[in-house]
């Protein structure tokens, strides 16, 4: 069965929408405009709206029917703090901000999808279609479930889904188990004593010692951490001094850590403080480290994995769907939605020519507006089927 006619017909609709959100982006826990954009649509479409849970999300609830099943379906609404380098009509028109990871796609996918449902109310239960703030590095999934969410719309299962660039329009993959990963970021502040440059031995030079750590480091994860575990640690900045002949006071250091389960990243942790705190002791130096633990590892539930699969399948035909897909050292704060209920995350292919999300060129395509909408849509009127 492919993409569904109705919602092929809301292609330009859906369209128009994404073109509008992305024209005006807003980061996290500022989306006031685009959550009123969307509280209005779900209006329009006859579906109960609810604003305010975590700062600037909003839930829609349709209830069709007797049935007690109830499901969740989230799009985040979010942009970045980039700066567009595209020149198309529908660039963003607020300097410093785009949407350069497709959530202005997310939304109108769901959108989509809302209308299609309230119209044709092809099921018996309950959906609550959220859409939620501050994805990007804020935890908004977590701001809305500490603020009551699947106490107030409470769930069966929760879905989501994440345009991905390099896979063609028309595939989805999905996986059981660990899908993304877990994020932390961590800062390492190592202090000496400062002195002239050219008289070290008065001194102790924080720098040489940050050389030493930001070696040893790299060890964490080829010698330490089981190839098949995967894990990554990157020291991304390295800052100290301001002068080419003072040796600095101190010498700071931060990056980030990727990991696909809990255990991994603990053992990144302990032996971060480990190999810092023994080698500024060796040269004589002091240091403190800052790890923290941003997002947990996405963990898909199996059963909910068929789910979706037999969803897709219905859309895009079985040769595109890659039920035991990929997964990605990238992060997403769905993971806090998939720790409280069971589900399911999947992505939707963007295009063999898009550029990467996180980069200022980047697009949504709109190709897989209908695409995404309907996987939504099918997905909806089997977890929810009416009684033969």
């Amino acid at each position: 069965m492919p993409v569904i006619n109705r919602i092929a017909a809301l292609t330009d609709e859906m369209t128009a929408w994404r073109h509008d959100i992305h024209a005006h982006p807003e980061t996290a826990f500022e989306e006031v405009r685009t959550a009123e954009v969307v509280a209005s649509q779900l209006a329009a479409f006859g579906i109960e709206v609810h604003r305010g849970l975590g700062k600037t999300g909003v839930v829609g609830t349709l209830k069709v029917g007797t049935g007690s099943g109830a499901i969740g379906l989230r799009a985040d609404m979010d942009a970045l703090p980039v700066q567009e380098a595209n020149t198309f009509a529908h660039c963003s028109t607020h300097a410093g901000r785009m949407h350069a990871c497709g959530h202005d796609g997310h939304t109108a996918v769901l959108l989509g999808a809302a209308k299609y449902l309230a119209e044709t109310r092809n099921f018996d239960g309950t959906v609550h279609f959220i859409f939620q703030p501050a994805e990007e590095g804020y935890g908004g999934a977590k701001k809305m479930i500490d603020d009551g969410l699947f106490q107030r719309f409470p769930v069966d299962a929760v879905y989501g889904l994440h345009n991905m660039p390099r896979l063609p329009v028309g595939q989805f993959s999905v996986r059981p188990g660990a899908m993304m990963a877990s994020s932390a970021t961590f800062q390492i502040v190592v202090t000496g004593k400062g002195t002239h440059g050219a008289m070290p031995h008065t001194g102790v030079d924080p720098i040489v010692c940050a050389a030493q750590i930001v070696t040893a480091l790299q060890t964490l994860v080829s010698r330490e951490t089981n190839p098949e575990d995967e894990a990554v640690l990157t020291v991304a900045s390295i800052h100290a001094g301001d002068a080419f002949n003072v040796i600095p006071d101190s010498c700071t250091i931060a990056g980030t850590a990727r990991a696909f389960s809990s255990r991994v990243d603990g053992a990144l942790n302990a032996g971060m403080h480990r190999i810092v705190t023994g080698i500024a002791a060796a040269m004589g130096c002091t240091a403190t480290v800052d790890y923290k633990l941003i997002y947990p590892a996405l963990v898909n539930d199996p059963h909910h994995v068929d789910v979706v699969a037999e969803a897709m399948r219905d859309v895009v035909g079985d040769a595109n769907v890659h039920a035991n897909g990929f997964r990605t050292m990238g992060s997403e704060d769905f993971a806090f939605m998939l720790e409280a209920m069971p589900g399911a995350y999947v992505f939707l292919g963007n295009g063999e020519d898009s550029a990467m999300v996180h980069n200022p060129r980047y697009d949504f395509n709109d190709a897989a507006l209908p695409v995404g909408a309907s996987f939504f849509a099918r997905l909806v009127e089997r977890t929810l089927a009416r009684a033969a």
